[in-house]
């Protein structure tokens, strides 16, 4: 049986401010031959998709789904940092932490 290589996964992180470049990004990367792992939506951002939830809810929702995050940069081969007008905030300077302590190799849409 002929095998063929798996296609190099790519996981996306940044801002949820950006999502139009979440859908373009993923869409490019897609294109490219890649598998991509993304933001749960890249039509609602994190603050509105929490709005119904009070303060606690919300802080426990976005630690949880911040752990999810890192589990797909586990699964991925590389990241992708949607850095708009080079804005990489807070979380995302974590994963980006996260995924060079865990050898992955580190892109930006943008440059550096």
């Amino acid at each position: 049986m002929n095998q063929e290589q798996r296609p190099a996964v790519v996981c996306l992180c940044g801002s949820t401010r950006f999502l139009a470049q979440f859908d373009a990004a993923s869409l490019a990367e897609t294109l490219a031959g890649r598998i991509v792992l993304s933001l749960g939506s890249h039509r609602t951002p994190d603050a509105e998709a929490l709005a119904h939830l009070n303060a606690v809810q919300q802080a426990d929702t976005l630690a949880r789904l911040a752990t999810l995050h890192r589990h797909k940069i586990d699964l991925a081969d590389e990241i992708l940092v949607i850095n708009v007008g080079g804005y990489v905030g807070e979380s995302t300077r974590a994963e980006i932490g996260y995924a060079q302590r865990t050898g992955k190799q580190v892109r930006y849409l943008e440059g550096t």
